[in-house]
């Protein structure tokens, strides 16, 4: 097929571009012919033909030259990446007017509709969107967005029904997001599940291990937990920090090392000298790709909590799962088929089967949000203390890993996604006007005061 992908993409910091740039060249590979198209401020380009690619090519374009490419030879499916962040912005005029196959890679995009429109005081297409995509909400309620009022109550509208409604099929990575969306999903147009591939398919050595905890200057007997990614508030950050603090007592040898840039909103510094935790904790700050992957290798518990949710699935948990590291995350609903530990009883989670092997099976710890401090030191406590439960979880990981979250296993999920969706009709549905605005507006604006005779020829 020719393809159209509509993606963040390297340099973007953006795991999403990461994960673009890993998958179209394989994709190529099997006699797709690519242009990806991003958002030329944030991605340096250099001129393409003006011909289409051929067979097994990937091209990278400004996303403006998308339309006129589009009509002179239409590409047999266009493909969106999309997420919850600003990197996403420059998908959306392109998404409702072309329908194709749309990856959501979170089922929650409120913050990210939100900020298209009224960082342009789009007020009126905000309230009509969100109209559109939410008649249940009381009246009103849209102007708490219009008038800055941010917060946790965006995610509890997650702005997907004009996604889901114009699409011609929608894939998502967590197989519980679809539970999600299902209520407001079209019925002919059942969501499909695609793997996210991430991490490293060779194990790290214990050397390349050691090396790289060295150059962290631990002690040599350390119990190393970490936290990677963007070290914001919905990280867990504060919550990771306090319990570990009270888990000292129990776990003298355990240390945090914190790799990502830091929140400015976060004041990290301030939460370790008020929890005396400075000689702890190791700040690596930002890191490459590589030094990233390495840093998540090294740790002996990796940290993967994220709370609120947009149905994501986390890059760096996958990579931890793939370096075979036991991971501690969130006891999230989207998640449920992931076989985890309560760290209150060390049985299985609900819901899945009661038994001895049951629990051994378990490839990750996951915390109720609701007992989270507790249920972490708790976490904290026995995993600093007990090699062989790291070793099993760490192992379980990396065979849950192998099954479902490689690269080739992506790559498949894609070839059969894009072909069901090529196949099918683009829908009929009643958008909102501004999602499909008139794309000779401007111009009979300004041929108007010519006459009518210059508005007849131009359409």
């Amino acid at each position: 097929m020719r393809l159209a992908w509509f993606t963040p993409w390297p340099p973007q910091p953006s795991g999403i571009a990461g994960r673009s740039a890993e998958l179209v060249p394989r994709l190529a590979a099997r006699d797709h012919a690519i242009d990806v198209f991003v958002d030329e401020r944030g991605v340096p380009l250099e001129r393409v033909g003006d011909d289409a690619p051929a067979a097994g090519e990937v091209r990278v374009s400004s996303a403006h030259d998308f339309v006129w490419r589009h009509a002179k030879q239409p590409y047999d499916l266009v493909v969106y990446q999309v997420g919850n962040s600003r990197l996403h912005a420059f998908v959306w005029p392109y998404l409702f007017r072309w329908p194709g196959l749309v990856v959501l890679h979170d089922a929650r995009l409120h913050h990210a509709r939100g900020h298209a429109m009224l960082s342009q005081n789009r007020t009126a297409d905000y309230r009509a969107e969100f109209r559109w995509n939410h008649p249940e909400a009381a009246d009103g309620f849209e102007e708490l967005a219009v008038r800055g009022y941010a917060g946790v109550y965006y995610y509890e509208w997650p702005m997907t029904r004009a996604v889901l409604a114009s699409a011609r099929l929608v894939a998502v990575h967590a197989r519980g997001a679809r539970a999600e969306l299902a209520p407001v999903s079209p019925a002919d147009r059942p969501i499909v599940h695609i793997a996210l591939g991430s991490g490293r398919r060779d194990l790290p050595t214990e050397a390349a291990r050691r090396a790289t905890r060295a150059s962290w200057c631990l002690p040599a007997d350390a119990i190393v937990f970490g936290v990677f990614g963007g070290l914001t508030a919905d990280k867990r950050v504060e919550p990771i920090l306090r319990a570990f603090a009270a888990a000292r007592a129990r776990a003298p040898q355990a240390r945090l090392v914190l790799g990502g840039a830091v929140d400015s909103q976060l004041d990290l510094s301030g939460l370790l000298d008020a929890l005396a935790l400075g000689d702890v904790v190791t700040i690596l700050g930002p890191l490459g790709d590589d030094d990233f992957e390495d840093a998540v290798a090294a740790v002996d518990v990796s940290l993967n909590l994220r709370w609120p949710t947009a149905l994501e699935v986390s890059g760096p948990w996958l990579q931890a799962l793939a370096a075979g590291r036991p991971t501690v995350i969130v006891d999230h609903a989207h998640l449920s088929d992931v076989p985890t530990l309560d760290p209150r009883t060390w049985r299985r989670h609900a819901p899945g089967p009661e038994s001895i092997e049951a629990d051994a099976a378990a490839v990750a710890v996951a915390v109720d949000i609701l007992d989270e401090e507790h249920s972490l030191r708790m976490a904290i406590e026995m995993l600093a203390a007990d090699p062989r439960l790291r070793a099993r979880l760490g192992a379980t990981a990396r065979r849950y890993w192998e099954r479902e979250h490689t690269v080739e296993r992506m790559t498949d999920d894609y070839q059969r996604a894009m072909a069901r969706a090529a196949a099918m009709p683009p829908p009929s549905v009643d958008l909102p006007a501004h999602l499909r605005p008139d794309a000779l507006a401007h111009a009979k604006a300004l041929l108007d005061p010519f006459g009518a005779g210059m508005l007849s020829e131009l359409a």
